[in-house]
């Protein structure tokens, strides 16, 4: 098969990945806020549970997704829908593999800003939501876009939860990185390899864009 005939899966994990970034942004951006402006008692376990899928196993990570998202999981049993095995567990999936990515790099940005610009827009009269859409989200911006881009790498390689919460089923679940482990079980190596030239090339373009945000934030 050439690179071309792979592009409904290359536009199905792109897809996914789009999905998942949009899934994390808001939660993760208010989450990143609070984390750089507030101080509170258990902050610290806070951070520790947000990092841990970070360091977690990924399989780990999926093992406790399933147990919690499953027909009789935690959550799951209170779901109208079935979610494990489709193609919303393989959003989910990468979103929790994701977020960490994104609040750390969104809360260095906040951090970033000086207090002071903010405090002066408030002596000036200026509400909190007027403070954070006119001061600190553009002066924040340029890490906020920094960890947009590494969350959506992040979900692009995603395979350890995925495999685990949405399974293997060609045409409804499999992304680049199920695949890929796909065709090497399978030992169609050829084929293999080119979707592993397709997923560094594009792994490589997104870090690439990583680091011109990264330079022009410096």
């Amino acid at each position: 098969m050439t690179a071309w005939e792979y592009w409904p899966l290359v536009r199905f994990t792109l897809w996914i990945a789009t999905l998942s970034n949009a899934l994390v942004f808001v939660p993760g951006l208010m989450l990143a806020w609070v984390l750089a402006r507030c101080q509170w008692p258990g902050k610290t376990l806070v951070e520790t549970v947000v990092m841990l899928p970070l360091f977690m196993p990924p399989v780990a990570t999926g093992l406790l997704l399933l147990l919690l998202l499953g027909r009789h999981g935690w959550v799951g049993r209170w779901l109208p829908w079935r979610i494990i095995f489709t193609w919303q567990a393989v959003v989910v999936a990468c979103a929790v593999m994701s977020f960490p990515l994104f609040v750390r790099a969104a809360r260095t940005a906040f951090a970033e800003v000086d207090p002071r610009l903010e405090q002066i827009a408030r002596t000036l009269g200026a509400g909190e939501p007027r403070v954070f859409f006119t001061i600190t989200l553009p002066l924040a911006w340029a890490g906020i876009l920094s960890g947009v881009v590494l969350a959506f790498a992040r979900a692009l390689g995603e395979f350890g939860a995925t495999v685990i919460v949405a399974g293997m089923i060609p045409g409804k679940t499999v992304t680049l990185s199920l695949e890929i482990y796909r065709l090497i079980q399978l030992g169609r190596d050829e084929q293999a390899v080119v979707l592993l030239c397709i997923s560094t090339a594009i792994t490589f373009g997104l870090l690439w864009l990583y680091q011109l945000v990264a330079r022009a934030r410096r």
